[in-house]
């Protein structure tokens, strides 16, 4: 007898619920870690912008809406299963860098986070993504170093508050690199660490991201295509 898999799948999900009550992480739907609605929203929609310094960054989805309900409750609320349905947001990201730019040879490295933070949350959320994406990455920073958060900081007082805060702990000279983040608002956490890395002699030739805020960050615009990269 033919059975379908969604079938099959959602009453699985419904048994798994009486047992761990679960909401949706985008909507609050009960029963669902991630309903099938906001799954829709989730999936990928690939764009790029540039930072202040002109390095391209691409992301996977805006930053509204559901996309970021999913993501605080990801990075704010210890929902670490929800980096399965993050992490094609961010594949697709750097799928899109290694289309349009040379990342022959780039290193794939994620911005760090400070310890307490690690500690706060129970784990690292952007290599908990890139573990999930299937991503290797290199190991460069020491642990960021601790700083007021960013959220109610000017864009002055943003570059002034990450002053310091990411440093180089291996030989990275003559190195190419592509950055990692989960978000991006105005890019000063991509241009500090990137800045850090380009002091230490590296190249960054792009920054990919889970998702990206354009009220804050900008409009998408084009990047300049050269040729197809061997990159994953």
């Amino acid at each position: 007898m033919f059975v379908r898999l969604d079938l099959l799948c959602d009453a699985a999900l419904d048994a798994l619920a009486l047992l761990l009550p679960v909401e949706c992480a985008g909507c609050g739907l009960p029963d669902r870690a991630v309903c099938a609605a906001c799954r829709t929203a989730l999936r990928p929609e690939p764009s790029g912008r540039r930072l202040p310094d002109g390095t391209p960054v691409f992301s996977g989805l805006e930053y509204d809406g559901v996309v970021r309900a999913v993501i605080l409750a990801f990075k704010e609320q210890g929902r670490a299963d929800l980096a399965r349905v993050l992490a094609p947001a961010l594949a697709a990201a750097v799928t899109e860098a290694g289309a349009a730019l040379d990342l022959v040879g780039a290193e794939v490295v994620a911005v760090p986070g400070s310890r307490r933070a690690r500690r706060r949350r129970g784990f690292d959320p952007v290599p908990a993504l890139l573990a999930r994406a299937g991503l290797d990455r290199a190991r460069v920073f020491t642990p960021a170093r601790p700083h007021p958060a960013q959220k109610t900081l000017s864009l002055e007082e943003r570059a002034r508050n990450l002053e310091g805060v990411f440093e180089v702990s291996a030989s990275v000279a003559g190195r190419r690199f592509l950055l990692v983040d989960d978000v991006v608002t105005t890019g000063a956490t991509l241009s500090a660490a990137a800045g850090a890395l380009r002091s230490a002699g590296a190249e960054v030739v792009a920054a990919a991201v889970a998702a990206s805020t354009p009220k804050l960050f900008g409009p998408s615009v084009a990047v300049r295509r050269e040729r197809p990269a061997g990159f994953p």
